[in-house]
């Protein structure tokens, strides 16, 4: 006897693998982390691990590889390959996209300022600029007395921007906003001489080490100081449970 029955279609409740969106995937997941203590998880915050090293990486190598060769084309050649790999292999693994992306677009601007004027130091030339561009943001921010860090933390901290009717929250918010812009003017006071001296493999480094590493100090330290004083007789909140 011939089964006339239709085939079944497969059963919905089934648990189904998803896969991350285009906008998932391009979307950031560099935002400010928090651990179970409250306080800030700096390794989240930069982009992990492999964040760091798409940040850091093209740019070392494009320096050793010319400071080996001497050779600009081969070292441009190097730092756009790896940014490209770090690229390829976040679209093989279906991750976010936007910070090898927007690394791989730097490292690009940075190759034609370079290629343009066929001098490596000129590699470096835009990272002054954007430097540049954030200590005035941030100085302006103090100046009219809405400091870029207080509105960062306050949102993480549930404290909207309350914090600016109270003048000992505000203070420690410009405090440590002032703390990011060191950072900034600290990067410009020592590459820039560098690069007028033509001092290229120094200021690879240089760029290298103040880079992330740099950045991720001051915005602990900006956090420690701008956090809420803890009132007389009571006790911070205790950590959550652990998962």
């Amino acid at each position: 006897m011939m089964n006339n029955e239709e085939p079944r279609p497969e059963d919905e409740s089934a648990p189904q693998a998803k896969q991350p969106s285009f906008a998932e995937m391009i979307g950031s997941n560099s935002s400010i982390a928090q651990n179970a203590d409250g306080g800030i998880d700096l390794l989240t915050t930069v982009g992990g691990v492999r964040g760091i090293l798409e940040t850091v990486l093209p740019g070392f190598l494009f320096i050793m590889v010319f400071a080996f060769t001497s050779n600009l084309t081969w070292a441009l050649i190097a730092s756009i390959g790896l940014g490209m790999i770090f690229m390829i292999i976040r679209l093989v693994k279906r991750s976010t996209l936007i910070q090898a992306g927007s690394g791989l677009l730097g490292i690009l601007i940075c190759a034609f300022a370079a290629r343009n004027s066929g001098n490596a130091k000129d590699y470096y030339v835009p990272g002054f600029y954007v430097s540049a561009a954030y200590m005035v943001g941030l100085i302006i921010s103090v100046v009219v007395r809405w400091p870029l860090i207080g509105l960062l933390f306050g949102f993480i901290r549930n404290e909207g921007t309350e914090w600016r009717k109270k003048p000992e929250r505000l203070r420690r918010y410009q405090v440590a906003t002032w703390i990011l812009i060191a950072v900034f003017a600290l990067r410009l006071a020592v590459q820039i001489p560098m690069y007028f001296s033509d001092q290229v493999v120094s200021l690879g480094l240089a760029r290298a080490l103040m880079g992330v590493p740099l950045y991720a100090a001051a915005l602990w330290f900006a956090w420690l100081v701008s956090r809420p004083a803890v009132a007389a007789g009571s006790e911070p909140n205790p950590p959550g449970p652990a998962a």
